[in-house]
């Protein structure tokens, strides 16, 4: 399998985790608890292969970033979490950043 579906499968994974997380209300609802350590156990194993073929900095810099974003998006959206200009810059930062590790730098693996 590619190694940047399989990154991206472990971000989709980690995401679904922390929506869990968020969902869990602390670990006291069972299904979503159950969500996080799933998603979290499939998000680690994924990456572990995805370090296979692809540097560390590279994986580990698109996982979080991409996740953040994800993430922050998932907030907004699904939980009527409160976004801002500074935010929607920073996040477009990210993404940016995540642009240059992968496409532009030479430390990825073209």
């Amino acid at each position: 399998m590619h190694p940047y579906l399989i990154l991206g499968t472990a971000i989709l994974a980690e995401v679904i985790g922390t929506t869990a997380l968020k969902l869990s209300q602390g670990f006291s609802r069972p299904l979503p608890s159950l969500g996080v350590l799933v998603g979290y156990g499939t998000a680690f194993y994924l990456l572990s292969l995805a370090l296979e073929d692809l540097p560390v900095g590279v994986v580990y810099g698109t996982w979080a970033a991409l996740g953040i974003v994800a993430i922050a998006s998932i907030g907004v959206v699904a939980f009527d979490e409160p976004v801002d200009l500074a935010g929607l810059v920073g996040l477009a930062l990210i993404v940016a950043g995540v642009y240059c590790l992968n496409v532009v730098s030479g430390m990825s693996a073209h």
